[in-house]
């Protein structure tokens, strides 16, 4: 799996980076404004996610892991592919999705390339209960760092309910501290 690329950009077209590590370019999907931020010769850092299909391998790359987690979260939505995840993350900045699915907005979502109401409302129907921390950390009781642990944890290839599981198994006592808060998560995890 290719969690993350850390290279050149060598061409930005529209929605796409080549970025170039150690003489390989590696052709990425991006999000509008990573593409549109993006300079032919800077150096990026991307967090990514590779699809695999019966007749492509198509890798996506996304500014922060916590795009990766919403688009991750996207494509467990049924008649959502990585087309309409990409529209959404290039369309609507991740706080303002976070708030149309958390306050059960649709309309917020209709009118992106590729989302109209029957598909707002699927989104919205399946993502609210998905991730506690959509409905923001004060809310939903999560520490702040938690977002982050969550990223992590699916980074290292746990489901996102696995990774919520094991971050709600956390008391409430527990240290606030991310790394912490994140090892702790992890000896849930491990097998007993």
């Amino acid at each position: 799996m290719i969690a993350s690329l850390r290279g050149r950009v060598e061409q930005v077209e529209e929605g796409r980076l080549v970025v170039e590590i150690s003489g390989i370019g590696f052709q990425v999907a991006v999000p509008g404004p990573v593409a549109e931020h993006a300079r032919v010769g800077q150096p990026v850092v991307l967090f990514t996610r590779l699809l695999v299909r019966e007749d492509s391998l198509a890798l996506f790359g996304f500014e922060t892991a916590d795009q990766r987690l919403l688009f991750d979260l996207l494509l467990g939505v049924e008649g959502v592919g990585p087309k309409v995840a990409l529209s959404l993350l290039s369309h609507l900045p991740s706080e303002t999705f976070r708030q149309a699915v958390s306050r059960a907005q649709p309309e917020r979502l209709t009118g992106i390339p590729g989302v109209g109401r029957k598909t707002a409302e699927k989104i919205v129907f399946h993502l609210k209960d998905k991730l506690p921390a959509l409905a923001g950390a004060e809310e939903s009781g999560w520490a702040e760092a938690d977002v982050d642990i969550l990223a992590a944890l699916t980074s290292l290839g746990y489901t996102a309910l696995e990774a919520q599981a094991a971050i709600q198994s956390l008391p409430r006592d527990a240290p606030r501290e991310a790394e912490l808060r994140l090892k702790l998560a992890l000896q849930h995890l491990a097998p007993g």
